[in-house]
């Protein structure tokens, strides 16, 4: 299904990462109100924002699940921070091939940031209690489509096995015998 955004408010997380100590109380959060049934159980491995370290700078930097990719990055590009050097996956929150971060630990299908929903803010942000994340309202520019979870894992399966193993395992799941 595709929503226009032209004209309309989107919010978005803003990360200060000069305030993270790497608690990761926002992944407690976040897995805690993903959990079936929500907050029945604490998993951060299902978490749709995970805190990484930077090793070289000794830093942390909370990265919130964003869209699935089947490809990895092209390059790996540098960035220059107050004097320290970032990897471009320091900060990327895309799911992609190059790395597990993001993928349900069960299935590995790809997790998404959904911003919990229809909270009022989303949990990382209201769990973070040095203020690092904080939500914000933004014009939205473009047209953007929104896949449902089904739609995402199905995608996903697609790109994994081919779509042809994916509709004879379907179709195998669902004679009647």
């Amino acid at each position: 299904m595709s929503t226009e955004l032209a004209n309309q408010k989107v919010r978005n997380i803003k990360v200060d990462l000069d305030k993270c100590n790497g608690c990761r109380s926002c992944e407690i959060a976040c897995s805690a109100f993903h959990a079936k049934p929500k907050y029945s159980s604490i998993n951060p491995a299902r978490s749709r924002i995970r805190v990484t370290m930077d090793l070289l700078n000794d830093e942390y930097v909370p990265i919130r699940a964003t869209d699935y990719t089947k490809a990895g990055c092209d390059g790996r590009r540098t960035y220059t921070i107050r004097g320290k050097e970032y990897s471009e996956c320091s900060f990327c929150g895309t799911v992609c091939p190059t790395r597990d971060l993001f993928k349900e630990p069960d299935s590995g299908l790809p997790l998404k940031c959904d911003m919990c929903e229809d909270e009022k803010e989303p949990l990382c942000v209201q769990a973070c209690p040095r203020g690092v994340l904080t939500c914000e309202e933004i014009d939205a520019v473009q047209e953007e489509v929104k896949l449902d979870d089904m739609e995402l894992g199905m995608r996903s399966l697609i790109d994994k096995f081919g779509s042809k193993k994916v509709a004879d395992t379907y179709n195998r799941m669902t004679k009647k015998g």
